[in-house]
Formats: C-alpha cells, sequence, structure tokens
C-alpha cells in the first residue's frame, strides 16, 4: 500500500503563450506570508532600523538576489557541464533549474547592496528574516512537489509514491520531507528562539545550522542528481557537501559570538 500520487498540472492556467505555473505562484503566496509576519514583528518589536513601508523594498531585493543567485548557483554547483557545452542554457529558467545555496548566496548580496544604500547594519537585516526564510522553503518544496521533481529514491514504506516522470517504482515523497524539515520544523525553531532578544547575528547563524543539518539529512531520503550522482564515499551528495560549510561555519561563529557576550 502507498500514497497516490495527486497529479496535479504545474500549469494553472495558459494565455497563448504565457502559462502561469504553480511553482512561481508558491513563492508568492510564500512572499506574501513573509511580508505579513515581518509587519507582526515590526509591531510586536523595537525595530528601529526598518519602517514597514521598506518592507516591500527588501522582499524585492531578496526576489532579484534569490532570481539570479539560485539560477547562477545552479548552473556552477549542478549544471557546469552543460553551461559549457551551450552557454545560453543560464537564461532558459523555464526548464528549470535553481539551487537553494546560490539562492542563499543571492539574498545575501542582494541585502548587502540594500543595507549599504539604507546605510543599516547588514546583520540587523539577516536577524530580522533569519525566521522567516523557511517560508520560501516551504513554498518551493511544495512547488517542486506539484512540478513531479527532486523525487526521492526508491522506497517499500507505505510513504512511497509513483511519480510520473520517475519510473514504475514507488519513491519517496523528498519534497514533501524536505519541506517539513527544512520549512516547517525551522521555522517553528527559530520563530520562538526569536521571540526572546538574542545576542546579534545569532539568529541568523542558526539559520545556517538549522537549514544545513536538516538539509543534510533530508538528502539521504533524496534521489541524487542524474547527472552528478553520489559524489564523495559512495553517498554523499552535493547538497550534502555544500551543506557542511554551512554547519561549519555557523557552528564557529555562533559560538564565537556567544563567547564574547
Amino acid at each position: 500500500m502507498m500514497i497516490p500520487y495527486p497529479n496535479i498540472n504545474p500549469i494553472i492556467i495558459s494565455l497563448g503563450k504565457i502559462s502561469i505555473h504553480w511553482y512561481g505562484v508558491m513563492y508568492i503566496i510564500s512572499f506574501f506570508i513573509i511580508w505579513i509576519l515581518s509587519i507582526f514583528r515590526i509591531s510586536q518589536k523595537n525595530v528601529f532600523f526598518i519602517e514597514k513601508q521598506e518592507i516591500i523594498d527588501i522582499l524585492f531585493y531578496a526576489a532579484i538576489g534569490i532570481l539570479i543567485g539560485g539560477r547562477l548557483g545552479y548552473i556552477l554547483f549542478y549544471s557546469w557541464q552543460g553551461f559549457l557545452n551551450n552557454p545560453f542554457i543560464i537564461y532558459k529558467i523555464w526548464l528549470g533549474g535553481m539551487s537553494f545555496h546560490g539562492g542563499l548566496i543571492g539574498t545575501i548580496v542582494s541585502f548587502g547592496i540594500y543595507s549599504y544604500k539604507k546605510k543599516c547594519r547588514f546583520i540587523y537585516l539577516t536577524d530580522f528574516f533569519a525566521p522567516m526564510a523557511p517560508i520560501g522553503i516551504i513554498g518551493g518544496r511544495l512547488g517542486n512537489f506539484i512540478n513531479g521533481e527532486l523525487w526521492g529514491k526508491v522506497t517499500n514504506l507505505p510513504i512511497g509514491m509513483i511519480f510520473p516522470k520517475a519510473g514504475p517504482l514507488p519513491r519517496y515523497p523528498s519534497q514533501l520531507i524536505e519541506m517539513f524539515l527544512e520549512g516547517v520544523i525551522l521555522f517553528i525553531f527559530l520563530w520562538i528562539y526569536s521571540k526572546k532578544k538574542r545576542p546579534t547575528m545569532t539568529i541568523s547563524l542558526l539559520f545556517l545550522i538549522g537549514y544545513g543539518i536538516m538539509r543534510f539529512i533530508a538528502e539521504f531520503f533524496r534521489q541524487p542528481d542524474a547527472q552528478l550522482g553520489y559524489i564523495a564515499f559512495g553517498w554523499m551528495t552535493q547538497g550534502q557537501l555544500l551543506c557542511i560549510p554551512m554547519i561549519l561555519i555557523g557552528f564557529f561563529l555562533f559560538f564565537y559570538v556567544d563567547f564574547r557576550n
């Protein structure tokens, strides 16, 4: 016995050559929720470095960073050979291919640009938005699930699903596993932790550590990228390799900050 895959059409509506995809809508919904939560946090806390009306601008910067960084990160980390064979593939976002780690770097850069322009401390922005970042991850993983992509390894457990593009065997719904670990669990933890005043930078660092650990665990359920396979020890994936610096740097800086306070 297994759970049937819902097989939702990834395209909500098509108008000529223009199509609206669930994947994009999931991100729009996520950003809307983050905007609402940001307004709530400002009203509940003594936030002096941003105004409510600035939230939209900051989220716009973040969206640009995620889009550019996510695409460049995918090319660099997952499809470098494909890029060398056909450099124009970098523009073909509609074919799929976004990297969380690239999107994270892009967001950091965009926050850095915004903080420089507005003369506010960069780390204040990251500490403020870090607890809400998992909301975006939830939306992205739901989009992956609806697209029937990034499926998991073959399993005989009852949670297995047969994904239309993955062959006849049941597989882990790794998109939902990632959504739960990297999104729901991480959001609850960071939201509760950030309700009290914490030393500067610790919330941002806990996001790095928490995501790195959750993603590392989730990768054991996920089918490795076909073009890469396992890249070390016969079990380590590219996603796990990219999480190791997040975890190590996060722990080092967290204890450094904690020691100084």
